[in-house]
């Protein structure tokens, strides 16, 4: 049985490493980016609310409100 400290430790290097990869894709201003995207036709609205929402509830957890 592997040990649940280091599991959650593994998982979140794991969502560190991820999110060191986005920050490097992302270039320029993440807003104008987004709204490409959404004009594009890439992003739905509704994903887009629903990324909102993820960071939003994110920024909340790093800033532990």
């Amino acid at each position: 049985m592997a040990n649940p400290l280091y599991q959650q430790m593994n998982g979140q290097g794991d969502l560190l490493r991820r999110f060191r990869q986005f920050q490097q894709m992302v270039k320029g201003d993440p807003q104008q980016q987004v709204q490409q995207l959404l004009n594009s036709g890439k992003v739905s609205q509704e994903q887009y609310n629903r990324a909102v929402q993820m960071a939003n509830q994110l920024q909340k957890m790093m800033l532990g409100k």
